[in-house]
């Protein structure tokens, strides 16, 4: 009987010469995939609107608003000039507002706000990077949606239905391009830990005065079966193995890493 083959994080995590472009890259998920990707051998671009300074030092930094498509066009503009070209782009910047007084109360500039940072500038992006890619033969894009697309939690619909309509332009993207070298999956997250969130959990279990937002998180975490919210580092660490060529066979498919929220077939 042959003997299985195993590989390691190391091998699998191989990207040098990789040139990546990471949205949303200053803080949480970003910053911990814009590191990780550089750990494995990639060079990295990160953007955010603002620098937060202490990003690892084999990762580049580029101020961006993407917001606007003159702030996407731009930000093109710099990567390229900087790395070359972008051989992965990694949609992670997104961001929402609830609104406040339930969906009635959501104004027509709550939605386009929404829209215009939670799908545009992955379409304006992709849009950007895809000719090179193609021209080349090779490329990766990754979507970082949320399971809030399938699986509405909180008040925040505008953001969520933002998040659905990322992932079906990204399966339709992944659709028509396979066949021209590129590859293009979507992730979409649970609740994942960050500072807010984590102060948050640490006065609900002291037992702080209760607070609504507290309770709220203090309930989804409950119905989270592996107990916990997922941290930044386990979402880099599948986006590093999508984006290796270990993933080379891996197009169109949606990766949810939710603890096992999302309870459906």
């Amino acid at each position: 009987m042959p003997e299985p083959i195993m590989t390691t994080a190391h091998e699998w995590g191989g990207l040098h010469g990789r040139r990546v472009l990471v949205t949303g890259g200053s803080k949480g998920i970003g910053r911990a995939v814009a590191s990780r990707l550089a750990a494995a051998g990639a060079t990295v671009v990160a953007t955010a609107r603002k620098d937060p300074g202490d990003l690892p030092t084999a990762v580049h930094f580029i101020s961006a608003d993407l917001s606007t498509a003159d702030g996407c066009a731009e930000l093109v503009t710099a990567a390229t000039d900087l790395l070359g070209g972008v051989d992965v782009l990694i949609n992670n910047v997104g961001a929402g507002t609830p609104p406040p007084d339930g969906l009635l109360s959501a104004s027509d500039d709550i939605w386009e706000r929404t829209l215009q940072l939670n799908l545009l500038p992955s379409v304006r992006l992709d849009r950007a990077v895809l000719p090179e890619m193609i021209a080349g033969g090779s490329g990766t894009i990754i979507h970082v949606t949320s399971v809030g697309a399938y699986l509405p939690i909180g008040p925040d619909a505008p953001y969520q239905a933002a998040k659905a309509a990322l992932s079906t332009y990204s399966k339709a993207l992944a659709n028509e391009f396979a066949g021209r070298g590129v590859r293009v999956n979507r992730i979409s997250p649970g609740l994942i830990a960050n500072d807010a969130i984590s102060a948050l959990l640490t006065q609900s279990a002291h037992g702080a005065p209760n607070d609504p937002t507290a309770q709220m998180l203090e309930k989804w975490v409950g119905g989270i079966p592996l107990g916990r919210p997922g941290q930044p580092a386990e979402v880099a660490d599948l986006v590093t193995f999508l984006v290796s060529d270990q993933a080379a066979w891996i197009t169109g498919s949606d990766f949810r890493i939710d603890g096992g929220s999302f309870q459906a077939v």
